[in-house]
């Protein structure tokens, strides 16, 4: 409805994951991490596709072993999505997958072992042009800083971090981009927000182990919200105990609500009540289902009545309001045409899809005149 978010982002300095840029003025990237057994190629291949298609810009990717580091390889060869490789302890997995063509690596400097390691690390990924991703959890803070704290805080969660960008600092290797994940909003929230005031890199955000999709959703929108509305981001992942696609799509609504991306349907619709003139949540969620192969950016407004239905139906691309003896439809603010009850959500489909074609023929335009 607005494409011009009031959000002024933190200036941070910007690397690349494969074709995706992160940082600087880039949109924020959406991620996801898969849950197949790395071992097994088709599978984790078949889930990176379906994270592709839910709109996953970067996919994160398990390598436990040297044997899972050769199935990297092969995964890598069969998607042009950008794969991070996530290792730690045993750092010649992280020498393997950079000769693999790995697209960057999480690592903790911290947990790689001894100074000549990380710096065999570090030169395989400059001599490659990987980036580096320093993942910091509060469930995994180093013994030390455990018994200096006492428990996981803020402050030892930045602490944490600034020691491994020490160890890339000394190896003058400035393309990495900084996690401090925990599970409590508040500690992530503060332990962001320090950090982003002391580095130039860009952050990745997340609320780690949030929960299930309902808990889980709810709790990284708190967090991750409150992050982005400060500017502070540059790549999300929403953890979730639900199947990986949940995170990318509720990663994508949270940055459309934000208006820090559009990509594919906004939907406004009304909760409903009893002056709904048609079903609107069995509409909503029949529309919801049958849309999410669209990509291209697009407000709809699906509203039962006519006392909110005209006001937003007029702000958006096109819109459903509620009426008798039929409904109305605007598009582009202006009445078009009606729709009866029967059919309805095979119709307002219908009428959807011509709108987006139109849109992206206009687009195409647009890019061949420039």
């Amino acid at each position: 409805m607005h494409s011009h978010s009031p959000i002024k982002r933190r200036q941070s300095r910007q690397i690349h994951v494969g074709s995706v840029p992160v940082g600087g003025d880039a949109p924020i990237s959406v991620q996801s991490m898969t849950n197949t057994d790395t071992l097994d190629v088709e599978a984790t291949l078949g889930q990176i596709r379906a994270l592709e298609q839910a709109g996953a810009d970067i996919v994160r990717v398990s390598v436990p072993t040297m044997d899972a580091a050769e199935a990297f390889g092969r995964i890598k060869q069969g998607t042009q999505v950008p794969l991070v490789a996530d290792i730690h302890f045993d750092y010649r997995i992280a020498l393997r997958v950079a000769e693999l063509g790995v697209d960057c690596l999480r690592i903790n400097p911290g947990n790689i072992g001894r100074e000549d390691r990380v710096q065999a690390v570090v030169s395989a990924a400059r001599d490659n042009g990987i980036p580096i991703r320093i993942g910091v959890n509060a469930g995994s803070l180093e013994k030390d800083l455990q018994k200096k704290y006492g428990e996981p805080t803020p402050a030892a969660l930045v602490e944490s971090a600034m020691r491994h960008i020490d160890h890339l600092d000394r190896l003058d290797f400035p393309d990495f981009k900084v996690s401090v994940k925990a599970s409590d909003v508040f500690m992530a929230v503060a332990a962001y927000r320090d950090l982003a005031s002391r580095i130039e890199q860009p952050l990745h955000l997340g609320i780690t182990e949030a929960g299930g999709l309902r808990s889980g959703t709810v709790k990284s929108s708190i967090g991750l919200g409150m992050l982005l509305m400060d500017g502070i981001g540059d790549t999300i992942r929403v953890s979730l105990a639900a199947d990986p696609v949940e995170e990318v799509k509720v990663g994508f609504d949270m940055l459309k609500s934000l208006r820090l991306r559009a990509k594919g349907i906004n939907f406004i619709a009304c909760p409903s009540c009893s002056r709904q003139n048609f079903d609107v949540i069995s509409t909503m969620n029949a529309l919801e289902e049958r849309l999410e192969d669209v990509m291209t950016p697009l407000d709809v407004a699906v509203i039962g009545c006519v006392v909110n239905g005209p006001g937003e139906a007029k702000e958006a691309d096109l819109g459903l309001t509620g009426g008798t003896p039929a409904n109305l439809v605007y598009i582009d603010g202006k009445p078009a045409s009606k729709l009866r009850n029967d059919h309805l959500v095979d119709d307002l489909e219908a009428l959807i899809r011509q709108k987006v074609a139109e849109k992206e023929a206009t687009d195409r335009d647009v890019i061949a005149r420039l």
